[in-house]
């Protein structure tokens, strides 16, 4: 089947990438500040050029898009998208949420993912037509229907509009417990079934691009706010499919 070796490598770089970054977890470091106010180490930089060079390595025509500057142009129609340490926030106080992502996109859209999570001991993995895995285990989404059975898990709280704060704590209440893990552990349980929602209120493609393919191939549904199903669009819902109607109407699409 297509993307078997993708996935092997993705794996793999993840891996090597997560060596780094608990070495650097361990010892302890100070972040830099970037022009957007969010925390960069040199752990984040190490990470990224040991992805960079492995999937260079292995796939030289493919293009590179990551979070701390790796680029280049695609001479095949695929590119990878890095994000070397998801939760730089949690990375440089210690505790153990952060990932390294990478994703593969060809032709528009995401084929392959990984989410290493190296201070938690797990590694998801999902290739398009392969499932969704972690540890040999494949995934599926939970079954859950009713709100007030399920876990929503909402990521960028400080960000909410101010007009909308209020409506969204009242929407909140339906539901048996509501969560933050940091996005990446989010969806990831989502994907696993330990979660039934993740919403992301603002990210990057880095940040959103193997998380779509892990749920999606869990058998979870990715859609922006505004309908469509882009990594680009700065936010998401992943949903199991029980539960994708009253998230849609929340969002007024239904």
């Amino acid at each position: 089947m297509p993307y078997e070796r993708e996935m092997e490598v993705c794996r793999r770089a993840a891996s090597v990438a997560g060596e780094i970054a608990l070495r650097y977890h361990r010892s302890g470091l100070t972040p830099e500040e970037k022009d957007d106010l969010s925390p960069v180490t040199i752990a984040d930089r190490e990470c990224e050029r040991a992805i960079a060079s492995l999937l260079t390595e292995v796939f030289p025509e493919d293009g590179l898009l990551g979070e701390e500057g790796a680029a280049r142009e695609s001479r095949s129609g695929r590119r990878w998208i890095i994000d070397p340490i998801d939760g730089t926030r949690d990375f440089v106080r210690g505790n153990h949420l952060f990932a390294n992502l990478i994703a593969l996109e060809a032709g528009g859209e995401v084929v392959a993912g990984v989410a290493n999570f190296p201070a938690l001991g797990a590694l998801y993995l999902a290739g398009k037509g392969h499932g969704a895995w972690r540890d040999g285990v494949r995934l599926q989404v939970a079954e859950t229907a009713s709100p007030s059975k399920a876990v929503l898990c909402y990521q960028g709280l400080n960000n909410v509009a101010p007009a909308m704060r209020g409506t969204l704590l009242d929407w909140f209440s339906q539901f048996w417990a509501v969560r933050s893990m940091g996005g990446a552990l989010d969806a990831s349980f989502v994907a696993e079934g330990q979660a039934d929602i993740w919403i992301e209120h603002g990210a990057k493609a880095w940040d959103l691009a193997p998380l779509k393919i892990l749920v999606e191939e869990a058998g979870g549904r990715y859609f922006n706010f505004d309908g469509g199903s882009s990594i680009y669009a700065g936010n998401c819902v992943c949903t199991n499919p029980n539960l994708e109607a009253v998230v849609r109407r929340f969002f007024g699409l239904l």
